[in-house]
This record gives C-alpha cells, sequence and structure tokens, in this order.
C-alpha cells in the first residue's frame, strides 16, 4: 500500500462514527467505545479526529474562554470553538514570507492574557529582496481582527531561501519570552556566529526589550537576545515552570536529530560536532562531543525529524506525566520519551503512520492535541484507562 493510500485509510478510519465523539468537549459528557481504542505501553487511549483539512498547520495555543487557534504556514489563523472549526479565520495579519519552511510558524498568548490581551506569533517577514527572517510580533483581538500590531524583533539578517527557520515561543515563569531561530540552511556556520540570530535561541522581555542579564549582553557585535547557540534548526520548545526548565528539540542533518535541555549562555555544537552525517552520506565532522560544548539529552539516529513537542503535566494522563512528547514528521508518529529528571529513560511510538506530526500540545484542561501535515489532521487523545 502507497503511503498516500496509508493516510486516506487512516483518516477514513479515524472519521468513522466510532472514533468520532458524538458529545461535546466536557469530559462528563464523553462516551468512549473502547473497540476503537488504542493500547500503548501503559494506557488506553481514544484517538478523536477533530479536523481533517488542514494544509501545512504550524502552531496552536488557547485563549482563557476555550478558543484553540491553529496557524497555517500560508499565512492564516484559523478558530475552533468546542473541538470544531469555526469557520472563522483572523483577519488582518502581516505578509509572510512563504516558501519551504518560511510562513507562519508558532503562535502563544501571553501568561497574563486574560489582564493584557497580548498574542503573539512567529513569522517568517518577508522583504522586498524576496529574503526572510525570522519575526516576533505580538497583536490583540477585536472580533476576529488582529489590531494594535507590534513588531518586537527581527531575528536577522534576513535571508534568501526557505530553510530552518526555527521557531517556537515560550514563556517562563518570569514573564520572559524565548524564541528559536535556525541556521538558514545553507552556512551552518551561522549558529557559531554570535553576530548573527540565526542557529538560536533568544530572550526577550514580553514588550521586544532585551533583559539585562542575557549572557552576551556587553560583549560587542553580539546579538543581545541570544540565550543559546550552535543550535541547528530547534522546532521544538517547551518550558517545564515546576522545575524551571527549558527543553528543546532540534532537526539534524541526516541522523542526529537532538533533545537538548537549554541552559543560559551554552553552544550546543552545531555544526562543529553532530552525530548526523550530510544528506549525500559524507561526514559533516569528526566529531560527536568537544570540550565546552553540549551533549544533547537524547539523540535519534535516523532522524525522525523531530518537531513541536508537549510537556505532560495532566493527571489525565497518570501513567505518562512527566513524559516529553515529540512530534515526529519524517517517521510520522509521536514519541512518548520518559525521563527521570534530566536523564532519558526510553520512548515509545504513538500512533506511528497518523502523518507528519508538526506540533503536539496540552490543552489549559489537560488533553492533548496533535496536528498533522499531509493527512491534514486535529486530534485529541483521549485516555480511558
Amino acid at each position: 500500500m502507497t503511503k498516500r493510500l496509508q493516510y486516506l485509510s487512516l483518516v477514513a478510519l479515524l472519521a468513522t462514527p466510532f472514533f468520532l465523539s458524538s458529545c461535546g468537549p466536557k469530559e462528563e459528557a464523553l462516551v468512549i467505545d473502547e473497540r476503537f481504542a488504542t493500547q500503548t505501553e501503559n494506557l488506553l487511549i481514544k484517538v478523536d479526529t477533530l479536523h481533517s483539512e488542514f494544509e501545512n498547520p504550524w502552531g496552536m495555543t488557547w485563549l482563557p474562554d476555550g478558543r484553540l487557534l491553529v496557524t497555517e504556514r500560508k499565512g492564516e489563523i484559523l478558530v475552533f470553538n468546542e473541538d470544531k472549526f469555526t469557520g472563522e479565520k483572523i483577519l488582518g495579519l502581516p505578509a509572510v514570507h512563504q516558501v519551504n519552511q518560511a510562513g507562519l510558524l508558532d503562535i502563544a498568548v501571553h501568561p497574563n492574557y486574560a489582564e493584557n490581551g497580548w498574542i503573539y506569533i512567529s513569522y517568517a517577514k518577508h522583504f522586498e529582496d524576496s529574503t526572510g527572517a525570522t519575526a516576533i510580533l505580538r497583536f490583540k483581538l477585536e472580533g476576529t481582527t488582529a489590531v494594535d500590531q507590534e513588531e518586537l524583533i527581527v531575528a536577522g539578517p534576513s535571508w534568501k531561501g526557505g530553510r530552518h527557520f526555527g521557531s517556537r515561543i515560550i514563556f517562563d515563569n518570569a514573564g520572559y519570552l524565548y524564541f528559536s531561530n535556525g541556521d538558514k540552511g545553507n552556512i551552518p556556520m551561522n549558529a557559531q556566529n554570535l553576530n548573527n540570530a540565526h542557529g538560536k535561541i533568544h530572550r526577550i522581555k514580553d514588550d521586544g526589550s532585551i533583559p539585562e542579564d542575557n549572557p552576551f549582553q556587553d560583549s560587542l557585535g553580539n546579538r543581545s537576545s541570544i540565550w543559546t547557540y550552535g543550535n541547528r534548526n530547534p522546532q521544538g520548545l517547551i518550558y517545564d515552570s515546576e522545575n524551571d526548565r527549558i527543553w528543546e528539540v532540534e532537526h539534524g542533518p541526516m541522523g542526529g536529530d537532538e533533545l537538548n535541555l537549554i541552559e543560559k549562555g551554552k553552544n550546543y555544537g552545531w555544526p562543529i560536532i553532530t552525530y548526523g552525517i550530510n544528506y549525500d552520506g559524507t561526514p559533516i565532522t569528526e566529531f560527536t562531543e568537544k570540550e565546552g560544548m553540549e551533549q544533547p539529552k537524547h539523540y535519534w539516529v535516523p532522524s525522525i525529524a523531530t518537531c513541536g513537542i508537549a510537556l505532560v503535566t495532566s493527571d489525565k494522563y497518570p501513567a505518562w506525566k512527566g513524559n516529553i512528547l515529540v512530534a515526529a514528521l519524517a517517521k510520522q508518529h509521536i514519541a512518548r520519551v520518559e525521563m527521570n529528571g534530566t536523564t532519558y529513560v526510553k520512548e515509545e511510538k504513538l500512533l506511528q503512520d497518523i502523518g507528519r506530526v508538526r506540533q503536539v500540545a496540552q490543552s489549559p484542561d489537560g488533553y492533548i492535541y496533535a496536528i498533522t501535515e499531509a493527512t491534514g489532521l486535529l486530534v485529541k487523545l483521549l485516555p480511558i484507562r
């Protein structure tokens, strides 16, 4: 069976009445037919398909009123309510540089959204010479229109092409905003050069200003928003608020995808050290480790094409609590990674062949959602026991 037929068969299966929840999203109203559940290593789950018409979904976030916003890379934000697409899209968004991996990327709400109403997006900003650069912008909603737009930072210089833009957005307990930016692909050493913003994790205040205690603030010529460097193409970023930790996943080349614990001022090695090789099979470097450069907490060979990640903190999945869920594009599954503190223990593949999983996230009410490319799905994982 071809991959396309596998996709269509899976979509058809997930769309049967047995898979679709006939009730609303409220937990007490759910009726789950266990005949169509999936047994994982330590949890029985049902996959509820909520939408199947995405093109290239990228990020998702929830508003306090329960609405879910999902970005499409071509420059749209779709609005869902009670797990259903409302047919509405956010109007008035900025033009994006949409080519290959570039476009409208992540979305996040301010931790104090109920008070200030700010929504943040990362996107490839369009320039007249057909180059792009990862930008962070915030706006408020007036109905379904993006108003009061403020561009906070452009992670330059702008770059021709559409590869390795990152980009995820998170906030920490102190309200600082972190975002990831890829190395732009064709010059890997961008990631080691502190005079550009590429191949880095950045830290700014919620208004775009630079915190005084950033590690490279006083270094002449350095980009003062830089928090870490040597990161190839980080498309997954999550904050562990209980332990004040940042976890990141980044694409390796052919092999060498990484799970990293992100810490202030550290160098994560790309392209000086890597567990991957060039796509033509030639070596990138002879080194997999080097003094002064961080080792990943885990790496994948061959690559699974890591993308978005989620940290399970919900009591709805007691057997998964503390696990990191990693979206896999190329291998088309969700990797459930068990950790002992900051030490990798093992992993399990969930929902194999569901499609190219772009993002996985935990909703405010504690459920796990995922979005996929190719199959174009928004799914919700319902725990049974």
